[in-house]
Order: structure tokens, then C-alpha cells, then sequence
């Protein structure tokens, strides 16, 4: 006698969902599917039976749900369907109650992704309420939310983190007006008055630190010893090699590396000036890339992060660089390089300047630059991985 055919238990793992490129709808097991849309998107469901009648729930995306959290939310409306009651209407009536801070900001995040040019830029805003305003009030109701509230959040890092705090004040302010124009709040946004209670900021701006070039090819030499993963060393040695921005590096993806012309086309989208931007790759370049092909799980990112289809931190690199006892950023390593340039090559300034992609500020020089200088570019990273490398540069 045959025996009764089992159904599938978790049967969908991080590795096994990166591979997932074809459409379709792949089985966890329990009525939980990942769904992969024609366009590569993809999304959870769980098909279940809800008074006698089968249907399908959406449970969100993966960039926001993740194959943890599904299974959870799967769990609970089998459970919810099982006591005779429908969870789609259970999660309506749920959205009509007042909610907490923590999750006003997600709902705010969330209206405001399509309009943010960068896809990193969600997950640091969010991450920046996780780590200094949810503690204070997370878990509080955005309609009992108070200006002493927002103070105790802000005071801790007022002053020893100034413009990480005048960035949270701004999204605390976004958040509250987003409860007020979604109902949940009536009167004045607690945010105008909290400057009253917070003390004088020292307006004074700096630049960020940069390394010496002269150390650049001993602390690229460092970089295989560092306590990280390789993901991080690798990155950091392409993001020094390039002298790209930490956000282009750190979001870079596959079908952006031309191997046969050793070119990395950072699209507009994620550049500061809003222009598409082709990097010249040096051997040593691709050699790194070839590295982290090796290793790679699958991802559509060149350097990925620990959660499925999400970058490394943008604080990866300065707790590399903290880890090593030293002072400067990541970002200063585009000073280095531009001092570098300066003096020790005889590269015109305009081929300096946009191999950082830099944007032209006299108008009558950006209308007449057409071209990238993109051979005289080439010529300048190679100069600059030897220089790295100690090799003669010619």
C-alpha cells in the first residue's frame, strides 16, 4: 500500500530563495508560498481555508518581510482561521485602532519608498529611529505622543552625534505628520517646540578625516587581517581601489560589472548627481570582484549583507576602520586619492575630478563637457592601484 504523500516543512531557506529567478510560486510548506513575479519581484502568501472557502492572503514583500517573520505571520492567520475567524477582516480591524510610534514609522516609510532615489535610504532611516527614538518611545501611541517625549530622545545624542540628530528630529517630525494627515493625531506637531529645551549646537562643521595617501598601500595591505567577513574586506579594498562613494559600493550589483571591458556602470539612480557614472576597473580591481564572485551565495549584490537580498550597514566600513584603532572614514579615502592625484600625477584637474563624479558647478563648463574622459580615466585608476599595490606607475 502506497504511503500517504507528506507535505513540505520548511522547505525554503536564504540561499534557495536568492537562487529564485524564474517566476513561479515555490512551496514552504503549511500553505506558505514565495510568489516570484514575471518583473523578479517577489512576495509571500499563505493559501489558506477560511469558512469552508480557500484563499490567498497577501503577507508583503521579501525586501520587508523576511522568510522569519512569514512564517510567523503565516502561523498566526492559520491560527486565527482555525477559531472561525478570517484573518483579512482581524488585520482590517486591527488597522483601525491608534498605532504605536514604531509603527506609524514603518507605515511612513513605507508611503515615502517609491519617491527616495537610493534603495539603501529605507532601511538607514528606519535604522536610525530603531537605535535612538524607539527606545524612548516606541511602543507609546502616536496620539499620546508630547513634546517632552521627543525631548528625551533627542538630549542623549544632541550634542555628541549633532547631525544624526538633526536628521531624527526631522523624521520624528515626518512621522507625527504623517499620523496627523492620517487621523491618528489632531494639534500641533510636538517637534516645533522641542528646541526650547535643547541645548545651543556648536554649528561648526567638519570634513570628513581623511588617511594621508602615503599610508593608503599599508592599510590596504592591513585589510586581510581584519576581524570581519570577507564580504566587508573585499568591499572596502574595491571602495578604496574605485574611489567610489560607500553607498555605490556597498549596492553595487552584478549586471552592473562589464567583465570583458572591466567597466562598473553605477546607474543614476543611486549617484549623488543624478547621472550615470562608468568606473574604469584596474586588474587588482577585478580581481576583487572576481573574489567576491567566488564566494558568492547568489545575490544580486556584489557585497551582501547578512539578511536576504539587503546590503551591508553603511557602518560597515567605520567599524572596520574602529576595530584597527583609527580615526579617520571611509568616505576620506576620496581625499587621499585626490590629493594623490595632485601631487603625485600630472592628470588634468577635470580628470580628477570626475573620477570622483563630481558635479561640474560652472554652468558654462558643464555645457560644454560632453564626454566622460573615460580613457584618461582608466589611465588614472591604473596609476592609482599601483600606487596602492607599490608598483612603478608610469
Amino acid at each position: 500500500m502506497d504511503q500517504p504523500r507528506r507535505h513540505p516543512q520548511k522547505a525554503l531557506t536564504q540561499v534557495r530563495i536568492n537562487s529564485f529567478s524564474k517566476a513561479g510560486r515555490y512551496g514552504d510548506g503549511n500553505g506558505l508560498y514565495l510568489v516570484v513575479d514575471p518583473s523578479g519581484a517577489k512576495r509571500w502568501i499563505l493559501r489558506t481555508v477560511i469558512h469552508g472557502k480557500r484563499r490567498d492572503i497577501g503577507l508583503g514583500g521579501l525586501r520587508v518581510v523576511s522568510l522569519a517573520e512569514a512564517r510567523a505571520k503565516a502561523l498566526e492567520y492559520r491560527r486565527i482561521a482555525r477559531e472561525g475567524e478570517d484573518p483579512i477582516e482581524v488585520r482590517r480591524k486591527a488597522r483601525t485602532t491608534v498605532p504605536t510610534f514604531a509603527e506609524a514609522a514603518q507605515s511612513t516609510m513605507e508611503q515615502h519608498r517609491a519617491g527616495w532615489k537610493d534603495e539603501k535610504h529605507p532601511s538607514q532611516w528606519m535604522n536610525t529611529l530603531k537605535a535612538y527614538v524607539f527606545p524612548a518611545m516606541g511602543q507609546k501611541r502616536v496620539d499620546q505622543i508630547e513634546t517632552s517625549d521627543v525631548l528625551r530622545a533627542l538630549s542623549p545624542i544632541w550634542l555628541s552625534k549633532p547631525e544624526t540628530a538633526r536628521r531624527v528630529r526631522q523624521r520624528i517630525k515626518t512621522v507625527l505628520d504623517w499620523a496627523k494627515a492620517t487621523g491618528y493625531r489632531t494639534g500641533d506637531n510636538p517637534v516645533e517646540g522641542v528646541n526650547r529645551g535643547l541645548p545651543r549646537q556648536n554649528e561648526k562643521r567638519s570634513h570628513f578625516a581623511a588617511i594621508p595617501y602615503s599610508d593608503v598601500p599599508a592599510f590596504v595591505a592591513k585589510l586581510p587581517a581584519v576581524a570581519t567577513n570577507q564580504y566587508a574586506r573585499l568591499g572596502f579594498e574595491f571602495l578604496i581601489l574605485t574611489a567610489a562613494r560607500t553607498n555605490e559600493v556597498l549596492s553595487a550589483e552584478w549586471p552592473e560589472v562589464d567583465w570583458a571591458k572591466a567597466v562598473w556602470t553605477i546607474p543614476a539612480t543611486r549617484m549623488k548627481a543624478g547621472r550615470e557614472h562608468r568606473v574604469p576597473l584596474a586588474s587588482r580591481a577585478v580581481a576583487v570582484l572576481r573574489a567576491a564572485k567566488k564566494i558568492s551565495d547568489g545575490s544580486q549584490l556584489v557585497f551582501p549583507g547578512r539578511s536576504v537580498g539587503e546590503p551591508m550597514s553603511n557602518m560597515v566600513f567605520l567599524m572596520m576602520l574602529r576595530r584597527m584603532g583609527d580615526t579617520f572614514t571611509a568616505h576620506g579615502f576620496r581625499s587621499a586619492f585626490r590629493d594623490w592625484a595632485s601631487e603625485c600625477t600630472y592628470f588634468p584637474r577635470e580628470v580628477c575630478e570626475m573620477a570622483l563624479a563630481h558635479a561640474i558647478k560652472d554652468k558654462t563648463e558643464a555645457a560644454y563637457r560632453r564626454g566622460d574622459l573615460f580613457e584618461k580615466r582608466r589611465e588614472l585608476m591604473f596609476a592609482w592601484s599601483d600606487f596602492i599595490n607599490q608598483k612603478s606607475s608610469s
